[in-house]
């Protein structure tokens, strides 16, 4: 089905200004234009800005994202790149979720702890506690604020 600039703006959320930049770009290489120079894109075109969006996403640059077009446009010789770049950007997406996720433990821990001193009015009884006297999900962020 073929859509104008207006239809896969509204179908991706990208701004046209954006899906003219990634057309000037190289980034949809299979890009087709009407008698009057006006893009119309396909659902294939729809797919490829969905997977440019999930590698900028995922931190690759504009550049780097068309090395990765590149690849695809060579065909079968570029599937085993290709595989290469979608490998590397999920063990670096897994080391940051798992960053993220110890940064959620901690201000989780935090969050307690501060509606604990709010409810008792002061942090004094709470800087000395106990590991036993800390709810078993927030101990390893306390370990992780007081390693020595």
């Amino acid at each position: 089905m073929p859509y104008t600039i207006k239809d896969i703006s509204e179908l991706t959320g990208l701004p046209a200004s954006t899906l003219r930049y990634y057309d000037k770009q190289g980034l949809l290489p299979g890009l087709k234009r009407n008698e009057n120079n006006i893009r119309i894109f396909t659902d294939e075109d729809y797919g490829f800005l969905r997977i440019i969006e999930c590698l900028k996403k995922s931190g690759l640059s504009i550049k780097d994202i068309k090395k990765f077009i590149d690849l695809h446009d060579k065909g079968d010789s570029g599937i085993k790149e290709r595989q290469q770049i979608f490998v590397k950007r999920r063990k670096i997406l897994l080391n940051e979720l798992k960053n993220l996720q110890e940064i959620l433990s901690i201000i989780d821990y935090k969050c307690w702890y501060y509606e604990k001193a709010c409810r008792e009015g002061t942090e004094s009884g709470l800087k000395n506690l106990k590991n036993s006297d800390i709810p078993e999900k927030f101990r390893k962020a306390r370990e992780l604020l007081h390693k020595k």
